[in-house]
């Protein structure tokens, strides 16, 4: 409910020339707004969560804290409406991939959810939504086609500093930390496939990051592609 109403709100917005001109790219915008919005109220709650109860990072299989819940519940909401807003205006086919992530996070969050377990690694992977603040806005950027070459490297500088710390590093160290200590069945199984699977879709999203911000040579076949193409993740 909450994000139905700020894509609502974000309807009522304006919009770039080079946005409004496309219907697909005019969806892609209201969804990234959306996206955004998430990215910085989850990013900063789990900043917050992990800094006022600093003694969770000590339990990551049992630690508790009513902070902590809220935010997998509310981040929970985020991926159901997501998914339901890319179904629903039949953009399923470019935006598979998100469908994918998005089906891995829910079924994840909600085994947390439901027997209260693993709640401090879900904070510590929401840690991720701080770098992708610094994403959205690249991806903002490179759809307006604003006229400020110096913005957008800036900012894919920032996003690639923030992509280490706040993407890869908890992710490669939840991964470490679930190989060595926790038990591979039932839940810690389950969510041990479900880190590996992201481990490989982190690198891929990276590898793409790389081609396309500081490796343009590498980046063939991109010329002409449009933002609400079938090719959108790729750019």
């Amino acid at each position: 409910a909450i994000f139905g109403a700020l894509r609502r709100a974000a309807l009522a917005l304006p919009q770039p020339a080079a946005v409004r001109s496309r219907p697909g790219r005019a969806w892609r915008w209201w969804n990234l707004l959306v996206s955004f919005v998430h990215s910085v109220l989850a990013g900063l709650w789990a900043l917050f969560s992990l800094w006022h109860s600093p003694e969770l990072l000590s339990d990551i299989q049992d630690g508790y804290s009513v902070s902590g819940h809220l935010l997998v519940c509310f981040s929970s909401g985020y991926f159901i409406h997501d998914s339901l807003d890319i179904i629903f205006n039949h953009q399923s086919r470019s935006s598979w991939e998100y469908l994918v992530h998005h089906a891995m996070a829910i079924s994840a969050f909600l085994s947390l959810i439901i027997t209260g377990r693993f709640l401090v690694a879900a904070v510590l992977l929401l840690l991720v939504e701080v770098s992708n603040i610094f994403l959205t806005v690249r991806m903002l950027l490179k759809m307006s086609n604003v006229p400020s070459p110096a913005l957008y490297k800036a900012n894919k500088y920032v996003n690639l500093v923030m992509y280490f710390i706040f993407r890869l590093a908890p992710q490669v160290y939840l991964t470490w930390y679930f190989l060595r200590y926790v038990e591979i069945q039932g839940q810690g199984a389950f969510l041990a496939a479900n880190l590996l699977l992201l481990d490989a879709m982190i690198l891929m999203y990276f590898s793409r990051l790389l081609r396309s911000d500081f490796c343009p040579s590498l980046h063939k076949g991109s010329a002409g592609r449009d933002v609400d193409g079938e090719k959108f993740l790729i750019d």
